[in-house]
């Protein structure tokens, strides 16, 4: 990459060059929760861990080479930081001077009722103290969905593994529960295994935080509330349970929605329990609000036969599912789609708090939320739609934040997402294509709000100059209504370059409410509502930060470029293929960007946007050394902290399943697909580069020092995972959780995998690595005397040896 300077990096976070980079989180000094901030920085004091490919830093900076577990070398910094082997370990790789330790597993029985365990597939974490001591508090942790090996039954499972007598599933080791077949009962533990998990962690005599019992310790999970299926007069009444274990007996803990689609919508719902909802599942991240509630956001709640753990998503103009999905847990279940991806709303502290669906954020593929809270002043919630082509979003509240109340604050502020204005973005494509800068506005999301879907052809212009053609045709999805032509009144339907002249013209120059009969009809479709009044596709909005130091700022990391069957990124914004053979030309693998709001206190509706540091390998024009950035997180002393979510199908350059095949990884592909110039029988996909970056990492940007504006990797994990949900708890200790470990892969028996990688080296020349990986996981197992254990997803946490009070 091209290092930023200290003054472009002054400017990117809106300081000037004499102050301190960033100062205290706004919300968190005015309403305080115990968190402190530094006001200055400090010097890099870690060795950064070596990963396979080429970065700068390692040309300046001494690097951790490992080469086993709790083993390394330290490797001098040196011009040419070309690594012709590579060895990926299956642990969390952390700087020598760090330790990483597990606080909390998969299907540990840390609740009171002993059959309680907590969920799968780690994602967001959350702290919040107990009265302000940051050494005894809850953790939140989110449970985003099932994957194998859990079980050869969950969705996208190769078909290579299904042999149980050669590759064994994790499930029956950890939990002892076999299914034989894909029916209720397995259909009502993956539910279980999603949602959330509440647990009371305080630090141990060693400083490392870890579980303990507490009353309060909890599950809300996918079918929370199943016993109100009861009330119900359909073929569902007596759907209340899917098993006969203590915890799988249907309860009462339904959860609620607030805003409008609980008033207009759920009412209308077939299942016939207005608004009380059967809980909350595919919780990917959220936010914590300055008063201590946490927001978890329901992601890939959508069903389909293959990916069958889901709800129906396709609705009719008044809100309500177009249907039951056969052959998913929606209709296993009878959960009706409508109640499902929205923000929900937990209170760690209270069991007795209901949780609660915010429907005026909009209901969406919800990644998180990230807030500005002032007092006197409006709730301003950011949100990105985790989707190819999905939107970035505001909320603006109707009324204003309250100085909270001891034993009250959450009530006081909590109403406040219950009633404002979901915008939507539009960005405005930059007047010099070669500068990435424009201006943008918010489009209200109302039913007065006039319709000007964006055209396939103009989202795919940059791709058609270059190529001539463009990924998925520049698709882009609009509601679906007689009156527009279509033959259903109900769902989405797909416009492309093909057959854009013929549909666009009958839903330009109308308004929303000729599409729906409701504000919460709206709110309940907001993705496509979003495309017919002109917002802005974009490339997986996955997380939202607000600037600690300037709260009219947006830090927003879009993961991935590329068109997908959800729709086209606009190219005028985002880099959405590769446009040129020219081995170092810009990857679509994701970008962070900043959205400047014009209005001081961001209730505005114009703004302007700058993208910051652009995914791709670092000899890449422009790329920055990293693919598709996921979280990203600030540190006590200021720094940006992110993590990757690259497709564990191409990890390495190795596809899934028993056999793991290689992928072809040339860099003179061109488009989503090119020819191959090594087989004329092949074809090679843009997106397969992202195998010279091995595992998923997580790394930090210093903004000072002497490497302000590197990006300088942290730690890596383990294979075929994610690491999720970062978590800075005071001065001293990241929580991270890592998630899916050996994802759709055999971890046992265990196999060795070996290939050579096509990379970029920093001069712009290729090179052949030969890397050596694992082809899963049994992490944690393996560094708790099970080599050939099961992997299970967990939270861990990451301190320094010395015991030093600050992190960095």
């Amino acid at each position: 990459m091209s290092k930023l300077t200290r003054r472009q990096l002054l400017v990117f976070f809106g300081a000037s060059a004499g102050t301190a980079v960033l100062a205290p989180v706004l919300g968190e000094r005015l309403l305080g929760n115990g968190f402190t901030h530094a006001q200055t920085t400090v010097p890099l004091s870690f060795t950064p861990v070596r990963l396979p490919h080429p970065l700068p830093i390692y040309q300046n900076q001494v690097s951790y080479l490992p080469i086993g577990i709790g083993k390394g070398n330290l490797l001098q910094p040196a011009s040419d930081v070309r690594l012709t082997t590579y060895t990926v370990l299956d642990d969390v790789i952390v700087p020598p001077e760090y330790e990483r330790y597990v606080i909390v597993r998969w299907g540990d029985r840390v609740f009171p009722n002993k059959n309680d365990y907590f969920g799968f597939n780690c994602d967001y974490t959350s702290f919040v103290p107990i009265q302000g001591n940051l050494n005894d508090g809850y953790l939140w942790v989110n449970h985003e969905y099932v994957s194998y090996p859990i079980s050869t039954f969950a969705p996208g499972t190769p078909e290579d593994v299904t042999d149980t007598s050669q590759f064994p599933e994790a499930f029956p080791t950890v939990i002892g529960f076999k299914a034989s077949e894909k029916n209720r009962a397995l259909l009502g533990e993956f539910l279980y295994n999603v949602g959330g998990s509440i647990v009371r962690i305080a630090k141990d005599n060693n400083g490392r935080y870890q579980v303990v019992s507490d009353p309060n310790n909890r599950r809300i999970h996918g079918l929370s509330g199943l016993a109100i299926n009861s009330q119900r007069s359909d073929q569902y009444k007596n759907v209340t349970s899917w098993g006969n274990s203590s915890h799988q007996k249907g309860d009462n803990n339904y959860l609620i929605g607030t805003g409008p689609a609980a008033k207009e919508v759920f009412n209308l719902s077939v299942d016939g329990l207005g608004n009380k909802i059967i809980g909350t599942a595919y919780n990917c991240s959220g936010g914590t609000t300055p008063w201590n509630t946490i927001l978890s956001a329901e992601e890939n709640f959508q069903g389909s036969s293959t990916f069958f753990v889901g709800v129906t998503e396709a609705v009719n103009s008044d809100g309500t599912q177009v249907g039951y999905i056969e052959e998913t847990t929606g209709a296993e279940f009878g959960l009706v789609g409508e109640k499902y991806g929205w923000m929900v709303e937990i209170d760690p502290y209270n069991p007795n708090f209901r949780p609660r669906k915010h429907t005026a954020l909009g209901r969406f593929r919800h990644e998180n939320i990230a807030f500005r809270a002032e007092i006197g002043k409006k709730l301003i919630g950011y949100m990105g739609d985790d989707r190819r082509g999905g939107h970035t979003w505001k909320f603006v509240s109707k009324g204003t934040v309250v100085q909270p109340v001891d034993g009250n604050n959450r009530k006081d502020n909590s109403v406040l997402f219950e009633e404002g204005t979901l915008y939507v973005a539009k960005y405005n494509p930059p007047s010099d294509p070669n500068q990435a800068e424009g201006t943008g506005e918010w489009i209200p999301l109302v039913l007065s709000t006039a319709t000007n879907p964006i055209s396939p052809s103009v989202l795919a212009s940059v791709e058609l100059a270059a190529l001539g053609t463009a990924s998925r045709d520049g698709l882009i999805k609009l509601p679906s209504r007689m009156s527009t032509g279509q033959e259903v009144d109900g769902g989405s339907v797909d416009v492309t370059i093909a057959n854009e002249d013929t549909v666009l013209p009958l839903y330009k120059g109308k308004k929303l409410s000729d599409f729906y009969t409701s504000q919460g009809a709206v709110l309940v479709d907001a993705f496509p509502a979003a495309n017919v009044v002109g917002g802005t596709p974009t490339a997986r909005p996955e997380d939202i930060e607000v600037n600690p130091r300037n709260p009219r700022e947006i830090f927003i990391a879009y993961t991935d470029g590329a068109a997908g069957s959800d729709g086209y990124p606009d190219s005028r914004i985002f880099i959405v293929s590769k446009y040129s053979e020219a081995i170092t030309a810009a990857q679509p693998s994701g970008a962070l960007f900043k959205i400047i709001e014009d209005s001081e206190d961001s209730t505005g509706t114009t703004f302007r946007w700058e993208r910051f540091v652009k995914g791709g390998e670092a000899a890449s024009e422009p790329g920055d050394g990293f693919a598709n950035v996921d979280n990203l997180a600030f540190d006590p002393q200021g720094n940006i902290w992110g993590v990757t979510d690259m497709s564990t199908s191409a990890h390495n350059g190795f596809n899934v399943g028993a056999a793991a095949e290689p992928l072809y990884i040339e860099h003179t592909v061109v488009g989503s697909e090119s020819p191959s110039v090594i087989d004329s029988n092949q074809n090679v996909e843009t997106s397969n580069l992202i195998g010279v970056f091995g595992n998923n990492w997580l790394f930090f940007i210093p903004t000072s020092g002497s490497d302000a504006g590197e990006i300088v990797p942290f730690a890596y994990g383990p294979p075929r995972c994610e690491m999720t949900g970062p978590t800075f708890v005071g001065n001293d200790t990241l929580i991270i959780a890592v998630q899916h470990p050996s994802e759709d892969c055999p971890y046992t028996p265990q196999a060795t995998l070996s290939r050579d990688i096509e990379m970029l080296n920093l001069d712009g020349t290729l090179f052949k690595q030969k890397r050596t990986v694992p082809r899963g996981s049994n992490w944690p197992s393996n560094i708790e005397g099970k080599r050939q254990g099961p992997p299970r997803p967990s939270v861990i946490g990451i301190r320094r040896k010395d015991g030093k009070s600050t992190f960095i």
